[in-house]
C-alpha cells in the first residue's frame, strides 16, 4: 500500500470534488471536524495474490476449560474419580462429587482398565452428588440426556439415579440393577423444567463399583457428540482449517510414554494415541493449563469436527523440545523414534485404508473414509531453535518418504521477532521448510504500526501460517486493530497461506488466559467483537487480491518522552544510585536512598521499602510493582539505575517514557521465568514486545543498567556494555485497507478498516471497471471500548444497501468501524 502524509480537514482535493459532484454519496457526512479526508484507488485489471480457501481458520487449545465441560459437552465433572493432588494441589479424586454414607476412591488391580485408574467403592445406602460445571448442571426442558455409568458388584444391587435441582425433581429418576463384572448401565432423563444448577445423584442399595458416570445432551453438532451452540459458532465463521489440540499443552509435560506395565504417567506431553478408541479407555491427564482433560474430546473427534464445518484439519504434535517457558531438549533417541512413528501412525489414522492397522481402528469408530489429512505441524513455541530443528529435521525425513503429499509445517518461536525468532527462520531457510508457523501476542498499536510485516517477505522461501495472534482484549478497539492488520495478511496471501486467532473458546468461570474468541458457561455463549471480525473477513475472503492504494492518516511524532520507573515480577529486587541527566549534562533525578523514597510514586503492587541505602521491594510473588519518579514530559536524557535481583523467578524492570499506568517502556531484563530479556512497549495497558535477546540474571550480583533517549532512539547499555537499540518510530496508521475478487458471485470486495474517532470521507476509485449501481455494505461499528457479553451485543454486523455506486464515487466509512463493499462487477 502506498500513502501520503497530508490531511485536509476543510474539504476534499480537487480529484475528489469532481468525483463527489458525480455520484450519490454514502452516510451522511458528520461535521467537518469530524471528518478525514482519503483516496482509495482499485486497478481491477489486474491481480495479486491468489487467496487459498484454507486462509483463515480456527486454533482450538484445551485452555480456558474449552473441552470438558464446554465443545465436549459432558455435563458431570471428574466422571472418571481421577483428580489428584499430583496433577493439582486442589484436586482429590472426589473432587465436584459429595458423599453421602460412605464411598472411597481406589486405585487397586480391581479397576475399569489401565488406563482408568481410580474408581469409587460405594456402601450400601450410600450416595454420591455431582455439582457439574459452573454454575450446575445445565439440562432443558423437554430435551433428552443420556446416562451412563460403568459399574460392578458382587451380588445384584440396585442403583437409583436422579438429576435435581434446590427446587426439587428435574425428570423422573432411573432405577438400574448391577450384576457382576464391569458392564456400562445406560438410562435416559428428559427434564419437566430447564435449569442451570442441576445435580446428578447416584444412589446405591448395596456395595458397588462405579466409574465413568456421564451425563451427555442427545442434541449434539450434527449428532457427533459436541456441544451445539459452541460448534455452531464455530462452524458461522467458515473455517478453512482447525488447528488441533494446542498450542502450549502439546509440547509440555515429561515427554514420557504410556507404559502398560507401570500403569499411566502423569503430567505427559499430550499423545493422539491416549485419545482414540472406546471413551472409558482413553486416559485423563494433567492439563498444562491446571485441569485435568478427559479426552472425551480426542483426535477422532477433531477430525470429525474439521469434516463437519468443511475444514481442513491440521493436528499439532510435540518434538520432545519443551517451549512455553520450560525450555528443555529431550535426548532419548528411542523416545524420538517412537514418535516419529506416532505421527506416521497418525497419518495413516487419518488417511489409510481399512485393511490397514490405523486405518482399521478408525473405521471402528464410525469412519471408513478418510479424513484427508494434507497438513501436520511439528512443534510449538520452542525457544531452543537448533535442538527442535534438528528433531524436527527427522519427523519431516520420515513423513516426506512415507507420505510425499503432506506438508510439514515448522515453526519461529513464540515471537514476533528476536534471536529466536531469527535463528529459527534461518534454519528454516536454509533447509527449504514448506512453511513456518509464527505467534505473537502484542498491543493494539503494534497491530496498527505493523500492517506491511509482510510486505518484505521473500516470495521465493519458506510459507506462514500465522498459527496464533491477537492484540490483548476484548474490546472493539482490540479488534479494529486485528482487522488492520487482516488487510495486510490479505495482501500478502502469497506469503500467508494461513492464519487463526488464538485462543477460541474460553469458559467465563475457569479463565487462564485473554482475550479469547468465543466465552461461555453452562448455559450460553456469545462471540467477542474479535469474533464478529474474524467472521466478517472469513465469509468474505475472495479469491484474489485486487491490487490498490490508498492516502494515509499523517502522524507528528514528536521525541520520546515520559518519566522513570522501577518494577519488579515474581522477584525481590533492591536498586540503588538512580541518576537522570538531560542531554544538556543538567541534573533531572538523583536518589542513592540515603533518605527516604519521597521523590517515588507506587503506581503497582508489592512492598517497597528504604532498607540500608537501597530501594527494595520485598514481596516475592506480586507482579508488575511499579515506582515512578519525574516528569511524564521528559525526553532526551540518560538513565541509569543499579538493580540487584535478591529471590524469585525472574530478574528487574527498568522503565522509561512513564505516562501512566498502561503507557511506558521497559526493559524486563530476566524475564519469562529468567530466560530472556527484553524491551517492551505498553499502551493502554497492552504490551508489545520492540527488542529481545536471550539472557538470565544472576541473583546478588549487582547490574549498571543505563539507558539512552535521544529523539525517538534508544540505546542500552549494561555493565557499561551496548545491549541493543531501537528507534520507535512507526506510525499507527489507523485506515487501511484491502480488495478482493470473489469470482463466484462476480463481487469485487472493498474493505475498509477506520480506526480512529474521526469518520473517513472516502472518493473510492474502481479504475473504469463497469459495476452495477448498488453494493452490499456490511459494517462493524462501535465505541473503541464497546465489548460483547452474555446480555449486550454492542459490536455486530449491520447489512444495508448503498446506492449510486459507479466507477468513481465517495463513502463515508463511520468512525471505529470496520466496513465491506461488496460491488457487483457487470
Amino acid at each position: 500500500m502506498s500513502s501520503t502524509r497530508t490531511r485536509w480537514r476543510l474539504g476534499l482535493t480537487a480529484t475528489a470534488l469532481l468525483v463527489a459532484s458525480t455520484v450519490v454519496p454514502g452516510p451522511a457526512r458528520a461535521d467537518a471536524d469530524d471528518v478525514t479526508d482519503y483516496a482509495i484507488t482499485v486497478h481491477p485489471e489486474r491481480s495479486d495474490a491468489k487467496i487459498d480457501d484454507t486462509m483463515y481458520g480456527v486454533f482450538f487449545e484445551d485452555i480456558n476449560r474449552a473441552a470438558d465441560g464446554g465443545l465436549y459437552p459432558e455435563l458431570v465433572q471428574n466422571r472418571s474419580f481421577e483428580y489428584s493432588t499430583a496433577d493439582n494441589s486442589s484436586y482429590t479424586p472426589l473432587t465436584s462429587w459429595t458423599v453421602s454414607g460412605t464411598a472411597r476412591a481406589v486405585s487397586d488391580d480391581g479397576r475399569l482398565d489401565a488406563r482408568n485408574r481410580t474408581y469409587l467403592a460405594l456402601d450400601g445406602g450410600s450416595s454420591v452428588t455431582n455439582a457439574g460445571y459452573n454454575t450446575g448442571i445445565r439440562v432443558e426442558s423437554g430435551k433428552a440426556y443420556d446416562f451412563s455409568v460403568w459399574a460392578r458388584a458382587d451380588a445384584s444391587t440396585p442403583l437409583t439415579v436422579t438429576l435435581r435441582d434446590a427446587e426439587g425433581t428435574l425428570a423422573e429418576a432411573r432405577r438400574l440393577t448391577v450384576r457382576g463384572g464391569w458392564a456400562r448401565y445406560r438410562a435416559r432423563f428428559t427434564p419437566d423444567r430447564t435449569t442451570s444448577t442441576g445435580r446428578l445423584a447416584v444412589a446405591a442399595e448395596g456395595a458397588v463399583a462405579l466409574d465413568m458416570i456421564s451425563l451427555l445432551p442427545r442434541d449434539t453438532y450434527k449428532g457427533h457428540g459436541l456441544r451445539k451452540d459452541l460448534a455452531e459458532k464455530i462452524a458461522a465463521l467458515h473455517p478453512g482449517f482447525v488447528r488441533f489440540p494446542g498450542g502450549c499443552l502439546v509440547n509440555t509435560g515429561s515427554m514420557q510414554g504410556y507404559d502398560e506395565a507401570s500403569g499411566y504417567q502423569r503430567k505427559r506431553a499430550y499423545q493422539w494415541k491416549d485419545t482414540v478408541g472406546p471413551v472409558e479407555q482413553r486416559a485423563t491427564n494433567a492439563n498444562f493449563w491446571g485441569y485435568n482433560q478427559s479426552y472425551g474430546l480426542g483426535y477422532y473427534e477433531y477430525f470429525q469436527f474439521a469434516e463437519d464445518v468443511g475444514a481442513m484439519p491440521l493436528p499439532v504434535v510435540p518434538a520432545l523440545v519443551t517451549g512455553c517457558g520450560q525450555n528443555k531438549a529431550v535426548d532419548d533417541d528411542t523416545l524420538l523414534q517412537r514418535h516419529i512413528q506416532d505421527t506416521l501412525d497418525l497419518i495413516e489414522f487419518a488417511n489409510g485404508p481399512v485393511t490397514s492397522e490405523w486405518g482399521a481402528r478408525r473405521a471402528r469408530m464410525g469412519h471408513p473414509r478418510p479424513f484427508h489429512l494434507t497438513h501436520l505441524e511439528v512443534g510449538n513455541e520452542e525457544n531452543l531453535p537448533r535442538e527442535f530443528f534438528t528433531r524436527f529435521e527427522k519427523f519431516r525425513t520420515a513423513v516426506e518418504a512415507a507420505y510425499p503429499d503432506v506438508t510439514v509445517i515448522s515453526n519461529a518461536g513464540p515471537d514476533d521477532s528476536g534471536s529466536t525468532f531469527d535463528t529459527a527462520w534461518q534454519l528454516n531457510r536454509d533447509a527449504n521448510v514448506d512453511m513456518v508457523d509464527e505467534h505473537y501476542y502484542n498491543s493494539p498499536q503494534w497491530f496498527l504500526q505493523n500492517n506491511d510485516r509482510y510486505d518484505s517477505y521473500d516470495r521465493n522461501g519458506p510459507k506462514v501460517f500465522l498459527g496464533e495472534y491477537a492484540s490483548g482484549g476484548n474490546t472493539f478497539k482490540n479488534a479494529l486493530s486485528e482487522a488492520a492488520y487482516m488487510t495486510g495478511l490479505e495482501r500478502n496471501a502469497d506469503v500467508v497461506k494461513l492464519a487463526s486467532y488464538a485462543p477460541l473458546l474460553a469458559n467465563e468461570d475457569y479463565v487462564q488466559w485473554r482475550p479469547d474468541m468465543i466465552w461461555f458457561n453452562n448455559h450460553a455463549s456469545w462471540g467477542s467483537a474479535d469474533y464478529e471480525v474474524q467472521k466478517l473477513f472469513m465469509n468474505n475472503v475472495g479469491d484474489r487480491v485486487v491490487p490498490s492504494t490508498a492516502t494515509g492518516t499523517p502522524t507528528l511524532n514528536g521525541p520520546l518522552s515520559g518519566a522513570v520507573g522501577l518494577s519488579t515480577w515474581a522477584t525481590t529486587a533492591a536498586y540503588d544510585d538512580v541518576s537522570v541527566t538531560g542531554a544538556d549534562g543538567g541534573t533531572l533525578l538523583g536518589d542513592d536512598f540515603g533518605g527516604d523514597a519521597s521523590q517515588w510514586t507506587h503506581t503497582g503492587g508489592g512492598s517497597w521499602s528504604v532498607q540500608d541505602g537501597q530501594y527494595v521491594q520485598t514481596d516475592v510473588a506480586a507482579e508488575n510493582t511499579m515506582v515512578t519518579a519525574g516528569d511524564p514530559a521528559w525526553h532526551d536524557y540518560d538513565l541509569h539505575v543499579k538493580a540487584i535481583k535478591k529471590s524469585g523467578k525472574e530478574g528487574f524492570l527498568v522503565a522509561f517514557g512513564v505516562k501512566d499506568t498502561g503507557n511506558y517502556y521497559w526493559w524486563n531484563l530476566g524475564g519469562w521465568n529468567n530466560t530472556t530479556s527484553a524491551v517492551e512497549q505498553a499502551v493502554d495497558g497492552g504490551k508489545s514486545s520492540l527488542i529481545s535477546k536471550p539472557g538470565s540474571i544472576e541473583t546478588g550480583r549487582a547490574y549498571d543498567v543505563d539507558i539512552k533517549i535521544r529523539g525517538r532512539q534508544v540505546t542500552l547499555y549494561l555493565d557499561g556494555q551496548e545491549w541493543g537499540s531501537f528507534t520507535d518510530d512507526k506510525p499507527a496508521e489507523p485506515f487501511r485497507q484491502v480488495v478482493t475478487r470473489d469470482a463466484k458471485s462476480g463481487d469485487v470486495v472493498v474493505k475498509v478498516v477506520n480506526a480512529q474517532a474521526a469518520a473517513a470521507r472516502t472518493a473510492i476509485d474502481l479504475g473504469g471497471a463497469k459495476v452495477a449501481p448498488e453494493a452490499r455494505v456490511t459494517t462493524l461499528a462501535a465505541g473503541p471500548e464497546a465489548v460483547n457479553s452474555e446480555t449486550a451485543t454492542p459490536v455486530a454486523p449491520v447489512t444495508s444497501t448503498l446506492e449510486g455506486v459507479a466507477d468513481r464515487f465517495t463513502y463515508t466509512f463511520p468512525a471505529n468501524s470496520v466496513t465491506f463493499l461488496r460491488i457487483r462487477q457487470r
